[in-house]
């Protein structure tokens, strides 16, 4: 049965307007904070406003460009950058794939979807997912554009202003506002998870970093995500298995 709003009638600037509104939920206005706390980074690491403005509008996610920072601020060349970069971003790709059958109608533009997916991200994804379903499916390619445009916009004015501003905040209070967004979404992501594999991912994921960062520093996340969700989802064929014997 449909689960879509009763005014599924109105115009398309309704719907555009009600994703915009969605972009300053509580979870936009987390990641907005986040971005607080990316601004100051940015310039301790040397970065202009012009550059953290314009990579908040192209890389977008938060991650990734915390990881090009870095790798700005150590010197490294461009290709590992670019190669840090890709691997960081290689895990919007299963988001992306998930989201798109979900904005596709009957006459959706693949152009319009291929535009559209920029703006996925963590934050924009979770409330897509969740909010999508009641959205009329004709729609839901213009309630997104509000949704991810305006969390883009927004937060390219955020970095723009918090940049003149950075060196009153402290440094303790720039890394916790950074830390903000992650913290939301291991919680939030914990009692989304559909199959208990996914808490053992999480679990494995949060014991194995830590280990790899000691010993694979500039390959940690990719090999921890890569051995935590291996045996996260043998553990879960492992135990459908038991269950049908």
């Amino acid at each position: 049965m449909s689960t879509w709003t009763p005014d599924a009638t109105a115009p398309c600037s309704t719907w555009f307007l009600r994703g915009v509104r969605t972009a300053f939920s509580l979870p936009g206005l987390i990641l907005i904070s986040s971005f607080i706390g990316f601004a100051a980074l940015a310039k301790d690491a040397g970065v202009t406003v012009t550059q953290a403005a314009f990579m908040t509008g192209t890389v977008w996610a938060l991650p990734s460009m915390v990881v090009l920072v870095g790798a700005i601020a150590s010197g490294a060349v461009l290709p590992a950058a670019m190669l840090a970069v890709t691997l960081s971003a290689i895990r919007l790709m299963p988001m992306v794939i998930a989201l798109v059958p979900e904005m596709r109608a009957g006459k959706t533009r693949q152009w319009v979807l291929y535009l559209l997916a920029h703006f996925v991200a963590v934050t924009s994804w979770v409330l897509a997912m969740e909010r999508l379903k009641r959205v009329p499916p004709d729609m839901r390619t213009t309630y997104y554009a509000g949704l991810g445009g305006t969390l883009v916009m927004t937060n390219i004015i955020v970095v723009t202003v918090v940049y003149a501003v950075a060196d009153a905040l402290p440094s303790a209070v720039s890394a916790a506002l950074l830390m903000l967004t992650p913290m939301y979404f291991l919680t939030s992501l914990w009692g989304s998870a559909r199959e208990r594999a996914g808490h053992v991912a999480m679990v494995l994921g949060l014991v194995l970093g830590p280990v790899f960062h000691m010993v694979l520093p500039q390959l940690d996340l990719l090999v921890a995500g890569l051995i935590g969700g291996t045996a996260a989802y043998g553990w879960h064929l492992w135990r459908r298995k038991a269950r049908a014997a």
